[in-house]
């Protein structure tokens, strides 16, 4: 069963504290425009490529995070067939490492996000929200399901910097956050982290910190 909130629509107050971060002097936010668009069959070849590469770049400290369990299985093959680095998989659900993993230091220099988490499309749970907006008016796809995947980038990329000594990279192996028109709306909810789409000046910066570590 699921639980609602209801707010009412009555004036309120709020103030914003900042943060203690400087995501634009502390992270690199890749985006990988090169590669191919993802299924809906799990990561194409080039994307498991790349973030073999990434995480050989960064020597470790990797946390990948993927919209689907299939994508997450063919990452941990891909990793513990062409690296030797130990691999651990989440045992459940694919969507509380997005929100709940708080690594500091240089354990995690490296988050990648195999592509846009957005909700499945036959959810009945999503599909019935779309309606629900379709039906007074508005956008079903740019109130629910772009909603949600935003809110899921901005807290994917937050795993990266839990203290303002940390430093990283955030790589997105999904090209449609550089080259749809949605894709500023996620950016715009995401850590304003200094972004490139250079697979070289990432896999430099990566090299790095590693040999930082």
């Amino acid at each position: 069963a699921e639980c609602g909130l209801a707010l009412s629509p009555a004036p309120w107050h709020g103030i914003d504290v900042g943060s203690p971060f400087d995501p634009a002097a502390q992270a690199i936010r890749y985006v990988a425009r090169r590669l191919p668009v993802p299924g809906r069959d799990g990561p194409p070849p080039a994307v498991l490529d790349e973030l073999v590469e990434l995480a050989q770049a960064s020597g470790g400290g990797v946390l990948a995070l993927f919209a689907s369990r299939r994508g997450a299985q063919a990452g941990a093959e891909a990793l513990r067939g062409r690296t030797d680095f130990e691999v651990l998989v989440q045992g459940e659900g694919t969507l509380s490492l997005w929100q709940g993993v708080d690594v500091v230091g240089p354990s995690c220099r490296l988050v990648v996000i195999d592509k846009i988490p957005f909700p499945r499309p036959d959810d009945p749970v999503t599909k019935a929200r779309c309606m629900d907006v379709e039906r007074r008016g508005g956008s079903g796809f740019r109130a629910v399901s772009l909603t949600h995947a935003a809110l899921l980038m901005a807290q994917g990329a937050g795993r990266l910097l839990r203290s303002d000594t940390d430093r990283g990279v955030v790589a997105v192996l999904d090209p449609r956050l550089g080259t749809k028109p949605y894709g500023r709306f996620i950016l715009a909810s995401m850590p304003p982290m200094w972004p490139t789409e250079d697979p070289q000046v990432v896999r430099g910066a990566l090299r790095r910190l590693n040999a930082r570590k």
